[in-house]
C-alpha cells in the first residue's frame, strides 16, 4: 500500500472526507439518516471530494445484494483491552465512492440497529464505541488519512474524543479535524458511567463540560464538546436547540460554542422521488401534466379499501408513531375533522401501540373514508406522496423532515408545524393572493391542526383556483444536496481551520 498522506489545511482544493454512521441507504436505515447520509456523501462524490464511509455491517445487510466483498481484519484498542477480531468489508455506494462496513459479530449480528422489539440494547454505548474508534483505526491501516471526520449524532459522536485524546503526539490523524451533525436532538446516548474504562478515557475527562452528565455520561454531548464545528440539519433548527426546549438540556454547551454550530438544510434524493420517473408509481406526472397524479389517487384510494372519489381530498400521512411527530394531535384533531369534514385519510407508519390502536379505531369508524397500514413499506410510502392532494405533519419538533420535501416535489401541500426543517422548507399559503406552497400552523394543540385541515378543506372546496396555484409553486421548489454540499465544505475548511489553531 502506499504511505500514509497527511491530511490537509483548508485551503480551496479538494477534501478527503470520512463519514461515520450507524445508518446508510441503502444499506440500514430506520429513519431520514440514513437517506441523510447517502444524499450527502454522493453529492460531495460528484463534487469531486474524496469520501469514505463507515458503518457497522448488521446482520440484516444483504451481502450479495450490495456486492460487499471481505477485505481485512483489524485489531481495535478498547481501553483495558482489545476486540481481537473485527471483519472489514467493501462496496461502492456509487463509482468510486467506497463504504466500509465493520463487521464484529458480538456487538451487530442482531435483529434489529439499536433494539430488538422497542427495547434497546443494553450495551449501545458499547457497539457504536467500537464502530467509533474502529473507524479511525481503519484510516491508518487502510492508508486513508482525512482532511474531516463527519459524525452523524450520538452513535458516532465518540470519535470526536478519540481524534483530540488517542494518540495525539504521532498519530497521522493528528492534523485531522472532526464535525458533528446533530440530526436529532432528542436521542443523545446516556449510559453509566463505566463506559468510559471500555473508551479507555480517563477521569480527566469525566467532567460536566465534556462526558459527566448527571452521574452518568452522554456521548452527543462529549461529542459537541471535542468537535471541531457543530452542525443541524435546518436553520431554524439551529437557533432552536439554542434555547432551553430545543436543546434538550444540552442548550448551555451549545451556546458555549455558538460561534462554531450551523444549519444546514438536508437536501432530497430525486433520483427516486420525483414523480416524473418514480417507478414505484402506477402513473408519473409532472407540474406541466397533472393526469398521472389523478391516476395515482384512484390506485390510493383503492389500496386502502376508500370510496373512489376525485373531488373528495384526499389527506396523507406516513410517520413514525412518535409524541415528536404529532401523535397526541392527530389523535385530537382527526375524529373531528373526519366527522365534519368531507375529506379523506390514508396512514402508514409503527410505532407507539397506543397510537397504533388509535388508527385502527379510526379505519374501523370510517371504513370508507379512512384507510390505514401498520407497518413500513417503500412503494406504499410513495404511492401515499403522489395519490395524496395534502400531508399532514404536525411535529413537535422537526430538525429538518424529509416528507414534506418529497410531498412540494408530488404536488401535495404539505400541512406543518412552524419547526425546524418544517418551517424553513414549506411557505404559508396567503388567502388574499393564492401564494405558498402549504399551511403552516404555529400552536400545539389538536385544536391548531384542527383548524388548519379544515382551512385546507375550505381552500380545496371554494378556492380550487388557489389549490392549483399552490401545487404549481409547490412542484417548482428544489432542495438539492449539491447545495447542501458546497455549504457542508465550507464548513469542513472552518473546521480544518479551527483544528490547527487549537
Amino acid at each position: 500500500m502506499p504511505a500514509a498522506t497527511p491530511a490537509r489545511s483548508g485551503g480551496s482544493g479538494k477534501l478527503r472526507i470520512l463519514f461515520v454512521t450507524s445508518e446508510c441507504v441503502p444499506y440500514a436505515k430506520t429513519g431520514g439518516l440514513g437517506d441523510a447520509v447517502a444524499g450527502l456523501a454522493k453529492a460531495l462524490h460528484r463534487l469531486g471530494h474524496d469520501v469514505r464511509i463507515v458503518l457497522p455491517l448488521y446482520s440484516s445487510i444483504d451481502y450479495n445484494k450490495h456486492n460487499i466483498q471481505f477485505k481485512s481484519s483489524a485489531c481495535i484498542h478498547m481501553g483495558g483491552h482489545e476486540e481481537n477480531w473485527v471483519g472489514i468489508h467493501t462496496a461502492e455506494l456509487e463509482d468510486g465512492l467506497e463504504v466500509w462496513f465493520v463487521d464484529h459479530g458480538r456487538y451487530f449480528h442482531r435483529p434489529g440497529l439499536y433494539n430488538d422489539n422497542g427495547n434497546d440494547y443494553s450495551d449501545n454505548a458499547y457497539r457504536f464505541g467500537l464502530l467509533s474508534k474502529a473507524a479511525l483505526q481503519l484510516c491508518k491501516d487502510l492508508k486513508f488519512i482525512p482532511d474531516v471526520v463527519h459524525l452523524h449524532d450520538w452513535q458516532t459522536a465518540p470519535t470526536a474524543a478519540f481524534l483530540k485524546t488517542w494518540d495525539r503526539s504521532g498519530s497521522p490523524l493528528s492534523n485531522t479535524a472532526s464535525v458533528l451533525t446533530i440530526h436529532n436532538i432528542g436521542h443523545q446516548g446516556k449510559y453509566h458511567r463505566g463506559v468510559m474504562w471500555y473508551y479507555g478515557l480517563g477521569d480527566e475527562h469525566f467532567t460536566p463540560e465534556k462526558f459527566e452528565d448527571f452521574g452518568g455520561v452522554n456521548l452527543l454531548k462529549a461529542g459537541i464538546h471535542f468537535a471541531d464545528a457543530i452542525t443541524t440539519v435546518s436553520p431554524t433548527h439551529a437557533q432552536e436547540i439554542l434555547q432551553p426546549i430545543g436543546g434538550q438540556g444540552l442548550e448551555s454547551i451549545l451556546n458555549g460554542r455558538r460561534a462554531d454550530v450551523s444549519g444546514i438544510l438536508n437536501g432530497a434524493d430525486y433520483e427516486f422521488w420525483h414523480p416524473n420517473t418514480d417507478k414505484l408509481l402506477p402513473a408519473r406526472y409532472n407540474a406541466n401534466n397533472l393526469k398521472g397524479k389523478a391516476v395515482c389517487k384512484e390506485a390510493l384510494q383503492k389500496r386502502f379499501g376508500l370510496d373512489v372519489r376525485p373531488n373528495v381530498p384526499l389527506f396523507g400521512i406516513v410517520t413514525r408513531f412518535a409524541q415528536q411527530k404529532g401523535c397526541e394531535l392527530f389523535q385530537g384533531a382527526l375524529p373531528r375533522a373526519l366527522n365534519g369534514m368531507a375529506m379523506q385519510l390514508v396512514v402508514l407508519g409503527t410505532g407507539d401501540h397506543v397510537t397504533e390502536d388509535f388508527f385502527n379505531w379510526l379505519h374501523a369508524i370510517y371504513p370508507n373514508r379512512a384507510g390505514v397500514h401498520i407497518g413500513f413499506n417503500n412503494e406504499l410510502s410513495h404511492l401515499i406522496e403522489a395519490g395524496s392532494d395534502f400531508f399532514l405533519m404536525p411535529s413537535l419538533y422537526e430538525p429538518c423532515g424529509l416528507n414534506q420535501i418529497y410531498s412540494l416535489a408530488y404536488g401535495t401541500l404539505p400541512i406543518v408545524r412552524a419547526t425546524g426543517g418544517l418551517a424553513d422548507t414549506v411557505e404559508n399559503y396567503d388567502q388574499t393572493t393564492g401564494n405558498g406552497t402549504g399551511f403552516v400552523f404555529n400552536q400545539t394543540t389538536p385544536q391548531a391542526l384542527y383548524d388548519t385541515i379544515g382551512w385546507a378543506v375550505s381552500t380545496w372546496y371554494d378556492r380550487p383556483q388557489h389549490y392549483k396555484k399552490l401545487q404549481q409553486a409547490a412542484m417548482t421548489k428544489e432542495f438539492k444536496w449539491e447545495t447542501s454540499a458546497q455549504k457542508y465544505v465550507e464548513v469542513y475548511r472552518k473546521a480544518i481551520a479551527h483544528h490547527q489553531a487549537a
